[in-house]
């Protein structure tokens, strides 16, 4: 075996995948124990025991309390946790154990696995990123690389998936990267050249993904279905769950099929509909004009047309449906799209590359045999552009509220950084506080607080006045970075970002006051930050070993202690409230833990869900409900009302339809016996 592997990891909203660089320079995906490329993002506490995987989703309509899914979408979301068993897990502790389970299952083919490059979202602010990389890290990683999932996908495009020297890109081109997975929708204008893949600009919306699509079915075929028999599928979590599943497998169908059937049973009812899948775009046709609006715009913003893309690339599962696929084409002006990556594997494919690149210098270029596959590896360079603008906050006079001062702009190639002069507010002030934020994912979007940076110690008897030069930077990986320099002296300050859950920098001094900065060099405006009540962070217990690992200590928000048996911090019980239900609505919020007032973030509202159609009622698959056996009582069925069919294309007159009855046209024949 190798002395060190180049591996890279997918971790997905909804699969994950995990593949590493053969002796070879090829890009060989590494399947878990059950022989499956791509493992399910779910997670089943049975027990003491932890199941990840296939085994898990089996499970989640059976023991749907204990199954977490979709721990990517609440990625960086501090508020947000799930109880199971009496017990807190974070999103961070949910991935950790699913990146834990790759590992594992990759040892068994080569060997141990120390570092990894995860791939990210564009959209990702350094908040996300350091929730990624502290998941890494609690799986037992020793050194995390970020790459973001569109550079990622273009890597594996230009380099090929059957080695870095069989298959290369000849000339330039401009790659427009469209990749839609589970959760999110990523855009990437990409420039390749020779030994060089360049981000130019990246765009799109973490809360738009697959997982939407499924939400939308999901809520037609429970209306109906509550309309048929009075019971609402949604109002239960094993109904919930059982549904969520037969959606996801009826939109895989569509992608392939013009028809899918979707089995529903609850509360002793079972029907089975028959999807089209002109029923399911109109359903989602919003979700799809939402797509276009962002992927226009990024165009927009950087003033190219698509004459001057020469390829449109998709990845993702979600990139699948054919509603995504014809709108693309349709406003590329019907361009040919390039769909020869795996919308599965490619992702994992491009972060091998990248993690290749990285040792490319060390032993593990050393033990590759074949020495062009080595001199590709160190040429190949990439480099990609922050999401985000990244700045401070400060208080506006006129308002008296504070406002984001931007002093990196979004898209700004990486790595960069930016210098701000600040001045101390009182005489001989030794410690200074600034409030780190980038901006949201959309222009009117609220920004991100990514926390609070504490300049300390500051010379001894400085005048008020005196000028502080702060550096704000972004790394490669698009992770922020502060230091400080007081310029009289040219003393340097240490400067960290301490962060609400303390996952790089260690904690605070209750005991430690804040100082007031005012912001010099804007001409017309006074800027004053001003100091705010900051939350003690939350101490982090030491990473338990392997055999402990199944058990992760969950922590009090609050106060930094071990929480009991039963998810209540003994030291807080008296300010904590009971559990809240798990709220239905799929984007980031708290579940079963109260949050400080001062925690909480404003979160968008919803995207309404648009009144279904008459004509969009889900087509009754089967001659009638069949009763199967149940343990509670089944409430009486009500009266089943008529339900109008989809229009057909040359429709009868209305008398001849009453005559012959409305259902005998559109419901499906029974099968001839």
């Amino acid at each position: 075996m190798l002395p060190t592997h180049a591996v890279g990891i997918d971790l997905g909203t909804t699969y994950s995948c995990i593949a590493y660089l053969n002796d070879h320079g090829e890009p060989v995906t590494i399947p878990n124990r059950d022989g499956e490329l791509c493992t399910p993002s779910v997670v089943m506490f049975d027990g003491n025991h932890v199941v990840v995987g296939t085994e898990a989703m089996r499970n989640s309509v059976r023991m749907p309390d204990r199954v977490v899914m979709h721990a990517k979408r609440y990625m960086g979301d501090l508020t947000h946790r799930w109880m199971v068993g009496g017990k807190s897990y974070s999103p961070i502790d949910i991935s950790s154990l699913i990146l834990r389970q790759l590992l594992a299952d990759a040892k068994e083919r080569i060997g141990d696995i120390e570092r990894a490059v995860i791939t990210v979202p564009a959209q990702f602010s350094d908040v996300h990123r350091q929730a990624t990389a502290e998941a890494g890290r609690r799986a037992g990683l020793k050194h995390i690389d970020i790459i973001n999932e569109p550079v990622a996908a273009a890597l594996c495009f230009v380099l090929g998936t059957e080695g870095i020297w069989f298959t290369e890109l000849a000339t330039g081109q401009t790659i427009m990267v469209v990749d839609l997975g589970g959760g999110t929708f990523d855009l990437s204008l990409v420039r390749y050249e020779k030994n060089s893949v360049r981000v130019i600009a990246s765009g799109g919306d973490l809360y738009l993904g697959g997982l939407d699509w499924n939400n939308r079915l999901e809520k037609a075929i429970a209306k109906q279905f509550q309309q048929e028999f009075g019971t609402d599928m949604l109002a239960d979590r094993e109904g919930k769950q059982a549904l969520m599943l037969e959606v996801e497998q009826a939109k895989r169908s569509l992608s392939v099929r013009p028809k899918a059937a979707l089995t529903c049973q609850h509360s002793g009812h079972r029907k089975t509909y028959q999807v089209e899948l002109e029923q399911f775009e109109r359903l989602t046709k919003t979700l799809v004009d939402q797509m276009e609006t962002l992927t226009k715009g990024l165009l927009e913003e950087n003033k190219m047309g698509w004459a001057k893309v020469d390829v449109v690339l998709t990845t993702g599962g979600a990139s699948r449906m054919p509603m995504v696929r014809r709108m693309l084409k349709q406003i590329g002006g019907y361009k040919t799209l390039n769909t020869s990556l795996s919308p599965d594997q490619s992702i994992a494919h491009g972060a091998t590359y990248y993690a290749g690149m990285l040792l490319a210098n060390n032993a593990f270029a050393k033990s590759i045999l074949n020495a062009q596959a080595e001199a590709r590896l160190k040429q190949f360079k990439q480099q990609s552009v922050a999401a985000r603008a990244l700045g401070i906050l400060v208080r506006d006079d006129a308002t008296g509220g504070r406002v984001p001062h931007y002093l990196l702009a979004a898209n700004t190639e990486l790595p960069a950084e930016a210098k701000q002069t600040v001045g101390t507010v009182v005489r001989n002030q030794r410690r200074a506080h600034l409030y780190v934020v980038e901006s949201g994912t959309a222009a009117d979007a609220q920004f991100v607080e990514l926390g609070t940076c504490v300049i300390d110690p500051l010379p001894e008897g400085l005048p008020e006045g005196s000028e502080i030069e702060v550096t704000i930077r972004y790394d490669e990986q698009a992770r922020v970075h502060v230091s400080a320099k007081e310029m009289r002296t040219g003393q340097v300050a240490h400067a960290e970002i301490v962060r609400p859950e303390n996952l790089m920098v260690s904690a605070i001094s209750e005991e430690s006051r804040d100082a007031d900065i005012a912001v010099k060099g804007r001409p017309g405006h006074k800027p004053i930050l001003s100091p705010a009540a900051i939350t003690k962070p939350v101490s982090q217990a030491p990473a338990p070993d392997d055999e402990a690992f199944d058990e992760p200590i969950p922590l009090c928000d609050d106060c930094g202690e071990a929480l009991d048996n039963r998810g209540k911090c003994p030291k807080c019980q008296p300010a904590s409230g009971p559990a809240r239900r798990p709220p239905t609505d799929a984007r980031p919020q708290a579940r079963g833990v109260p949050v400080p007032p001062a925690m909480k973030k404003p979160t968008p509202p919803p995207r309404p869900m648009p009144a279904l159609p008459s004509d969009d009622e889900i087509i009754e698959f089967d001659s009638g409900a069949h009763k199967i056996p149940k343990k509670p009582a089944a409430p009486a069925p009500i009266a089943k009302p008529k339900v109008k069919a989809p229009p057909l294309a040359n429709p009868p007159p209305r008398a001849q339809v009453e005559k012959a009855g409305e259902e005998e046209f559109w419901k499906m024949p029974k099968p001839k016996k």
